[in-house]
């Protein structure tokens, strides 16, 4: 027994050695962690309980049966962050570069097969050379299997990837699949093909931060969701993320305790909104003056700007914020903000996260660019999000909600359920000048008749009251009351009941 007992010691000593000390100071040198120095920073302390430590691979070919290291390049198993049941994979760069074999595919498959079963969050961990060369169609044939089990886990369970140093190939569609993504500014990257491949089939030179850095994925392609300035400070995070996140689409929203008042006005949020209805001010000063303890996890931070999304809690329970932001572009919806939103409102709807949507919307952002890049489809994706949205949908007008961009932004139209208004709210087809010189073109050429013209339209039109006679709005609210009325519908939507008419699946205009 006692040798039984001391080989399973010295087995377990080689596997958590991953590549040797050797490539283990070589990772540390780039500034990166291990796979298991991560998952001991992300998971509690003791928790996690590891899965397939001495799976080896099975190629026989090139020589790799001599080569064979425990773990195969990925520490799989599972743990909890602050309580709550994860499941988690790590790449280990230090064994064959984290490639992935027949075998390290089984070893992902598992856990993912086991969290969704167990209707729990998963969280993968990317530092990988793509697919191992040595075993050709079954590497690929592993990828594929993960890609399926991304598919069926989307919409059930809450996928996440960190990406925390190279990501190339068939890698990196399986975190294109999940519903975040975040990566590490400097050590990591993501792309298809490579620097080398690009410049032998394009001849283009360009470096791999160039072509697939997080500089370029969290502000160009918006494949990224945000970017960390190292492993420690990502994987913090992604602790802060979890907590935000139900566990699977039955499970209820995460609900802490909180000590901010629901009942203090905060007289601040009064003057808010600048007397000239064409100067910015910053809308996350609102979002983070709502919000419990101003604690707000934004997505997509740096980009598509002019519109933001996050998660913050109302009342100690998770809500999914989307905003225009007049600081850039003046809160204008283009392609790139429809697109961010659309996909934001969409996980909340998957995981019965309530939304709540700060409009202040001067219209769609005008321009060939726009109309060519497809602004028509990408607007719809925002529309169809909201639209088919079951979640409970809280909405505030806090100044402008122009044309179709008003109908758009959760509006009653859209089965809102509760849509208020500031007194600054100016809901109408268009501001008021441009209004008046298509309904008096005779007159356009005076400037002092059309001013008083957009002055009497302004008044009868660019008010939230003709709104609420109609009912479009369901209250005129005082700004300092925000945080208190939206608590409240949120409080009263909690037993929200509401289904779409049954279907395969819907067809996003994507």
């Amino acid at each position: 027994m006692r040798d039984v007992l001391a080989e399973l010691e010295r087995r377990r000593e080689v596997a958590r050695a991953g590549g040797g000390a050797q490539r283990i100071a070589a990772q540390h040198a780039k500034g990166k962690l291990t796979a298991r120095e991560r998952l001991s920073a992300f998971l509690d302390p003791d928790s996690f309980e590891e899965f397939d430590m001495f799976v080896e691979h099975r190629s026989i070919d090139f020589g790799m049966e001599s080569q064979k290291i425990p773990g195969d390049g990925v520490v799989t198993g599972w743990g909890t962050v602050n309580g709550r049941v994860v499941f988690v994979f790590a790449k280990d760069f230090t064994v064959f570069g984290g490639s992935l074999s027949e075998a390290h595919a089984e070893k992902v498959q598992k856990v993912q097969d086991m969290a969704l079963r167990n209707r729990a969050p998963i969280i993968g961990f990317y530092d990988a050379g793509g697919a191992r060369i040595q075993e050709g169609v079954a590497a690929l044939g592993g990828y594929a299997e993960i890609f399926q089990r991304n598919v069926l886990a989307s919409g059930v369970i809450p996928q996440v990837s960190v990406i925390m140093g190279p990501c190339a190939g068939g890698d990196v569609y399986s975190p294109a699949m999940t519903d975040f993504i975040f990566m590490v500014r400097d050590t990591s990257y993501m792309f298809v093909t490579g620097p080398d491949v690009v410049k032998t089939v394009t001849n283009e030179t360009v470096t791999a931060e160039e072509l697939g850095g997080a500089s370029i994925h969290t502000t160009r392609s918006s494949i990224a969701d945000g970017a960390y300035d190292d492993d420690l400070q990502a994987l913090l995070d992604m602790r802060r993320l979890i907590d935000f996140l139900p566990a699977s689409n039955t499970a209820p929203v995460p609900e802490l305790g909180f000590e901010q008042s629901l009942t203090e006005n905060d007289d601040s949020l009064d003057t808010l909104i600048p007397d000239n209805a064409n100067k910015p001010y910053d809308i996350k000063e609102l979002i983070l003056k709502v919000v419990d303890a101003g604690d707000f996890f934004e997505i997509q931070a740096a980009f598509a700007r002019n519109i933001v999304t996050g998660f913050g809690r109302i009342e100690g329970r998770t809500v999914g914020i989307v905003a225009n932001q007049p600081m850039v572009l003046a809160g204008v919806l283009d392609s790139d903000a429809s697109r961010k939103a659309a996909r934001f409102v969409r996980f909340c709807d998957c995981f019965s996260i309530p939304v709540v949507t700060f409009v202040d919307v001067p219209g769609f952002l005008p321009g060939t660019s726009q109309e060519y890049g497809g602004l028509i489809k990408h607007g719809a994706k925002l529309l169809f999000a909201y639209a088919e949205a079951t979640v409970p949908k809280v909405t505030v007008i806090t100044r402008k909600a122009f044309g179709g961009a008003y109908d758009v932004m959760a509006s009653k139209h859209l089965r809102g359920d509760v849509n208020y208004a500031w007194p600054t709210a100016q809901i109408a087809v268009m501001g008021a000048k441009g209004a008046v010189e298509i309904i008096h073109r005779r007159e356009a050429g005076d400037p002092v008749r059309i001013a008083e013209l957009a002055e009497a339209y302004e008044k009868r039109f660019l008010s939230p009251f003709v709104a609420a006679e109609r009912g479009y709005v369901d209250e005129v609210i005082m700004p300092h009351a925000t945080r208190r009325r939206v608590s409240r519908a949120l409080a009263m939507l909690r037993t929200k009941d509401l289904e779409n008419p049954w279907k395969k699946h819907d067809n996003i205009p994507l």
